[in-house]
């Protein structure tokens, strides 16, 4: 589901990024309600993976696969396909067109996709920040709390509560 495009405002231009929010992923309903209405205050990039053994052996590997045709489960300006654990370029080349200084990362997978997004970001120079309440961990961690971890290691923000954001009007 795409929003319309619409510009960034504000003295730091922020952008929400959403990773892998889509059907193969367990979410939460209330995470995706919530991740939603954001997406709605934000001007919204996301990913969804998509299975091709071609580009990415998930099958081969690790016995497992996301759906082939999978779309994103919440609203976002753009949506990028991607076959792997990092986001593609063309989605980090977006943000930086659109001269974005701070991306808010949540979604599916803290401690690989989302972690894999904020090295992107980082090296990109976006200033990645992490909303772990939004963000779910992987089978080894559902709670995000490695990923959030990690995360404050190497990039030094996250977020814990919709509390500590600051919404555009």
């Amino acid at each position: 589901m795409l929003l319309s495009e619409r510009s960034l405002t504000g003295a730091h231009k922020q952008a929400l990024f959403v990773v892998d929010v889509q059907p193969s992923f367990p979410v939460p309903e209330s995470i995706i309600a919530e991740i939603a209405a954001l997406s709605r205050k934000f001007y919204t990039v996301a990913t969804v993976e998509r299975h091709d053994e071609s580009v990415t052996p998930f099958w081969r590997q690790l016995g497992w696969k996301p759906g082939t045709d999978d779309d994103c489960l919440v609203p976002a300006n753009r949506v990028f396909i991607k076959h792997g654990y990092l986001p593609p370029p063309a989605a980090i080349d977006h943000l930086k067109s659109l001269q974005v200084e701070q991306v808010f990362v949540c979604g599916i997978q803290a401690d690989t996709c989302c972690l894999a997004a904020g090295f992107m970001l980082f090296d990109a120079g976006l200033h990645p920040t992490l909303l772990k309440w939004l963000t779910v961990g992987s089978e080894l961690d559902r709670s995000a709390a490695l990923g959030a971890a990690l995360w404050q290691h190497h990039f030094g923000r996250v977020l814990h509560g919709a509390g500590e954001l600051c919404l555009p009007l």
